[in-house]
């Protein structure tokens, strides 16, 4: 086995490194013994480099595997084994388990309740993510450039931070027939002159579904304004110098260099604000109760009822639909986000 240390001085001392070629008997030009040299100690360093690069490899891979197990495991079994029993379960009845085929699906979908469910939960989405990014986006640009905007964000999470039941209290307090909304407002028509009373039923008319989109924005309004101001501070202060000094205005400078650079922090905040849109049904069930007015009946409480009168095989093939579709929609936000960058 050669060395290569002492197969580099050993070069370098006899001078084997100039005669890279020499002359035989017949007077025919072979390698000479620096270059057999070189040959012998170039094919040495290149296994030993490889063999390095592939431990290390192999090093990296088993690391990654021990740090996600346990991520990995929970998903595993508390997630994907029981998303696979209620897809089972969405194929057959609830009693005798009997198999029924797409019968489950068909009910559903023929259910006037499923479908006023699926409409609303629709359109509050389409609602309120919107107002959500945009919102967040306003209120983050101008708490960026404050000085104490580390500790602003901690105010913005107040509101993740309160209990859905004190929640609750504030909306009802806030809404209903006696409410203070009804009070401010009656009392500013009797300072004009321009109306009476108020003693609306906001809870009770289609007035519901945007008090519920009200409730929505203010209690993920935070972690949103979080988000876009990592995105901002992140983006290097040296870009909006230079453009400034290139003559930029702050429209361009926010169109052409801003925006760009938050795609990163689009995507994750259009993904959390669509799963949580999901998850608004505690808000509107301690408001109005399983049976909301219409246009604040949600898929949620389609399942609660569901639920309590044990309709199981319809839970699982809504719920297959519903799982479906959150990642149809996942994946999709996701390729657009690659062909984007």
């Amino acid at each position: 086995m050669i060395d290569l240390k002492k197969g580099l001085r050993l070069e370098d001392e006899l001078g084997f490194g100039e005669e890279l070629e020499a002359e035989d008997d017949d007077g025919d030009r072979v390698p000479g013994p620096g270059k057999l040299l070189k040959n012998m100690l170039a094919k040495r360093r290149v296994p030993a480099k490889n063999q390095r690069s592939s431990v290390n490899k192999r090093k990296d891979t088993r690391a990654f595997f021990l740090f996600i197990a346990p991520s990995l495991l929970g998903v595993l079994v508390f997630v994907l084994l029981p998303f696979l029993d209620v897809f089972g379960r969405s194929f057959r009845t609830v009693v005798t388990s009997k198999f029924v085929g797409f019968q489950n699906y068909a009910t559903i979908f023929a259910n006037q309740a499923f479908r006023l469910a699926v409409r609303n939960t629709v359109r509050f989405t389409l609602v309120c993510i919107p107002l959500l990014v945009v919102i967040g986006l306003m209120i983050a640009l101008p708490v960026s450039k404050l000085k104490s905007a580390g500790t602003i964000k901690s105010l913005y999470l107040f509101p993740m931070a309160m209990p859905t039941a004190t929640i609750v209290i504030v909306w009802k307090m806030a809404f209903y027939k006696q409410g203070f909304l009804n009070l401010a407002l009656t009392r500013l028509g009797e300072l004009t002159g321009l109306w009476g009373e108020i003693h609306t039923d906001y809870l009770g008319t289609e007035a519901a579904f945007w008090v519920l989109v009200f409730s929505y924005i203010w209690k993920n309004a935070g972690y949103t304004i979080v988000l876009w101001l990592a995105g901002i501070l992140g983006i290097p202060n040296e870009l909006l110098e230079a453009a400034r000094v290139d003559g930029a205005t702050e429209r361009q400078c926010f169109f052409k260099i801003i925006l760009p650079n938050l795609k990163g922090s689009l995507y994750t905040i259009v993904i959390l604000s669509f799963l949580n849109s999901f998850k608004i049904y505690r808000e509107a069930y301690l408001v109005a109760g399983a049976y909301p007015q219409q246009d604040m009946y949600l898929l949620q409480h389609l399942f609660n009822n569901w639920f309590v009168n044990l309709d199981f095989d319809k839970m699982a093939a809504a719920a297959v639909c519903v799982g479906g579709f959150l990642f149809v929609v996942i994946m999709l936000l996701q390729r657009v986000w690659d062909n984007k960058t």
